[in-house]
């Protein structure tokens, strides 16, 4: 999943010179946007293009925006970039990304990438752009994955096996990829055959990465990936309950389980979370209903099923005391 190595200069006592030696070593990224784009993770991929050509003294990294709507595009939060026209088969990069946001899911983008899969050249597909290749491609061959709350709703409304937790998975020429806050370290990871073991620790300290994970690192998911969450008994209760959202269980079965008292549970949940268990436990219930409300179009009935609301009347309920708003509006909203 990374780019094909070039012998280049690594003296760095005469920038002149190794400026003239690294020119020749130009790699190609084109960057795909659209209305709405996800700005975080545009923001990632050309602020580490643009650090790894300072240290590598030179620029051996290009990028440049395309769309199928060009001209100047607003991101998701006001963001704004002038992006080239898509032209067929013409000016096909080294690799092609495309973010995620709303244009990422749009997947007006597909054309393009059957261009470059065609010349086996390498896709990054960030996020929405991630999900909207898993569902167009229904049963991809190979490995694939997506930011965690996508797979969510992935998995609720359809059979997908090959479908992983990993924070990204290359199949052929395509990789999937989790994106937001893992985008800098997937960059990275597409540059490491230009990178010396020094290049890489300057780029991350200049990233402020306190670590680069590797490609198929777990994506921290649920709340149990916390390091706060020292204390095994706490850890194995929130387990327990994020494995079972669609069945509650009562929380004396819960303190049963985990061989401590009802009281002690209790007064865990608060020294940690300052909480009592079962309004925690509602709460992550509810988080549930909210991404597949959100995400899906599952009827209200099927969510509240699925997340062990006895009702779509107390889902609603419960949607609309944590968010502030109901359920049918939130989906009207999306």
């Amino acid at each position: 999943m990374t780019l094909p190595r070039v012998e280049r200069n690594t003296e760095r006592a005469i920038p002149q010179e190794r400026d003239a030696s690294v020119r020749s070593a130009l790699y190609t990224f084109e960057i795909y946007v659209g209305k709405d784009f996800c700005e975080y993770e545009t923001a990632a991929i050309t602020r580490t293009l643009k650090i790894a050509n300072e240290v590598l003294g030179g620029p051996v990294f290009h990028w440049r925006y395309v769309s199928e709507t060009p001209g100047l595009l607003n991101g998701d939060c006001g963001m704004i970039v002038r992006a080239e026209p898509v032209v067929k088969d013409h000016e096909l990069s080294d690799v092609l990304i495309i973010v995620g946001g709303h244009s990422g899911g749009d997947a007006q983008w597909f054309s393009r990438l059957r261009q470059m899969t065609r010349i086996s050249r390498l896709c990054v597909l960030l996020s929405d752009a991630a999900t909207a290749y898993i569902k167009r491609t229904k049963s991809p061959a190979g490995k694939v994955t997506t930011h965690w709350r996508d797979a969510l709703s992935l998995t609720e409304t359809g059979d997908h096996p090959n479908l992983t937790n990993s924070l990204s998975e290359k199949s052929g020429s395509v990789i999937t990829a989790a994106g937001t806050g893992a985008t800098e370290e997937l960059i990275i990871s597409l540059l490491l055959p230009q990178l010396s073991t020094s290049d890489v620790s300057e780029l991350s300290n200049r990233l402020v990465l306190p670590m680069v994970r590797t490609a198929h690192a777990d994506q921290p998911k649920d709340i149990t990936k916390l390091p706060a969450l020292s204390d095994t008994r706490v850890r194995s209760a929130v387990k327990a309950m994020e494995d079972s959202l669609e069945m509650p269980f009562n929380i004396y079965e819960l303190a049963n389980d985990i061989g401590v008292s009802t009281r002690h549970l209790e007064r865990m949940f608060k020294d940690v979370f300052n909480q009592t268990p079962a309004r925690f436990y509602k709460q992550l219930r509810t988080k549930r209903a909210r991404a597949l409300v959100e995400d899906t179009q599952l009827s209200m009935m099927e969510i509240a099923v699925a997340t062990g609301f006895g009702s779509s009347s107390s889902m609603n309920e419960a949607i609309k005391k944590e968010y502030g708003v109901t359920a049918t509006k939130m989906r009207a909203r999306r």
